[in-house]
């Protein structure tokens, strides 16, 4: 009987040694994490570029009335940043220190009707072409002018420092005291409606688009044979090839998908917008 219950004892001891020395499997490793399972790197953020524009320019650029700088100029400079990949942000920068600006590293580029001329292209470096204008001669409906050379003795408002001052300047001479210069196209034709000058020389773009929306002006054009044909270009800082070959790069996108004919005519209508991609596309060949 003993022998029996010292067995049973002996089986209940190795059972309870058996359970106490049974060890669980180790728990599996966490699998390594996978490319596809690693969070994606933050796309890095788009260059910010400063634009200047002297915002009294319309159509091409001015302010409306909740003080945006709008205009044609500045949906094409828009539309170029979509296409080459940066943003831009424009300040309104007046006409007389417009150049300085770029000059000083305060503005990466500008655009504001700029016309592309060899003067210019001394200080800075300018994109392709991207509008066609020429000189026009804005008078009173009751007029006698008829040509440009009418106006050498009379009273012309100018813009400073724009192409309409030099060839009023070169017209009458640099000492002439009958060109009356203004800080903006619009100030010189409200003093030609108030009888200050005679008539106002500007780019066409900006007399055509005066008329149009200011008919109790009572104001007509006058062109002439004798005014150059003229480029505006988007103007950078002399040797920035990076931000020029950018530009000129959005560009060409613009103009080859078709964006830029429909920006042209927004602002200055379908029939012109059709002669000037006939015009770009002759340029091209």
């Amino acid at each position: 009987m003993n022998s029996l219950w010292q067995r049973a004892a002996m089986l209940m001891a190795g059972l309870v040694l058996a359970a106490c020395g049974k060890q669980e499997p180790p728990a599996p490793a966490p699998a390594p994490a996978t490319e596809a399972s690693a969070p994606a790197p933050a796309p890095a953020p788009a260059k910010v570029y400063v634009v200047g524009t002297d915002a009294a320019y319309a159509p091409f650029e001015s302010q409306n009335e909740k003080g945006e700088i709008v205009g044609f100029d500045i949906d094409v400079v828009s539309a170029i940043a979509k296409k080459a990949g940066f943003e831009v942000k424009f300040v309104n920068t007046p006409w007389e220190g417009i150049f300085n600006s770029l000059q000083q590293g305060d503005r990466d580029f500008l655009v504001s009707a700029i016309t592309i001329t060899d003067e210019r292209k001394q200080t800075m470096d300018f994109s392709n072409p991207y509008f066609d204008a020429h000189q026009l001669i804005a008078v009173r409906e009751n007029s006698k002018v008829t040509k440009f050379e009418d106006l050498k003795k009379l009273k012309v408002g100018v813009q400073t420092g724009t192409t309409g001052d030099e060839v009023v300047t070169k017209l009458q001479g640099k000492n002439s005291t009958t060109i009356k210069r203004f800080e903006s196209t619009p100030l010189a034709l409200k003093e030609l409606e108030a009888g200050g000058v005679d008539a106002v020389v500007a780019d066409n773009g900006v007399i055509e688009n005066y008329v149009a929306n200011n008919p109790q002006s009572k104001f007509k054009t006058v062109n002439d044979a004798s005014f150059t044909p003229e480029q505006y270009g988007i103007a950078v800082r002399k040797g920035n090839t990076e931000l020029l070959e950018k530009i000129n790069q959005g560009l060409a996108a613009i103009k080859a998908d078709g964006t830029y004919e429909q920006i042209y005519g927004k602002y200055f209508g379908a029939k012109k917008a059709d002669a000037a991609a006939a015009a770009a596309s002759g340029a091209s060949k």
